[in-house]
């Protein structure tokens, strides 16, 4: 049985360092509460929504890309945090390292997707 959205390996991957990102979070001192904290979980938990919302568009090519579109950027956003959580010496290099290659495959997979959305039409 088909679980739609959830059965997307793209989808499995990012929900995977998602998860990661906000079990790792919880180190975060509390005066990263409002800003770094808020804004790594906020823009990793988008890359999710977006694929999701993309694929019940996906009848839709040019929606379905517009939203595969923002969870790339949404991607490149968390990248951005990783690159503050380390340069602020809460992660390790090694622990940025993994997720950056976690993000780097979900960029990859969606940018195939975005290049061929025939393939996911309904």
């Amino acid at each position: 049985m088909s679980r739609g959205f959830r059965d997307l390996r793209v989808f499995q991957l990012a929900y995977h360092v998602v998860m990661r990102v906000f079990q790792e979070s919880k180190c975060f001192p509390s005066d990263e509460r409002y800003s770094l904290t808020d804004q790594i979980r906020r823009s990793s938990r988008s890359v999710t929504s977006n694929i999701a919302e993309g694929y019940r568009k996906r009848q839709y090519p040019a929606a379905f890309c517009s939203k595969l579109a923002d969870a790339d950027g949404e991607v490149a956003e968390t990248m951005v945090w990783l690159d503050y959580a380390r340069d602020c010496g809460y992660w390790s290099p090694a622990l940025v390292q993994e997720l950056f290659a976690g993000y780097e495959e979900v960029g990859r997979m969606l940018g195939g997707m975005i290049s061929h959305p025939e393939k996911f039409a309904p």
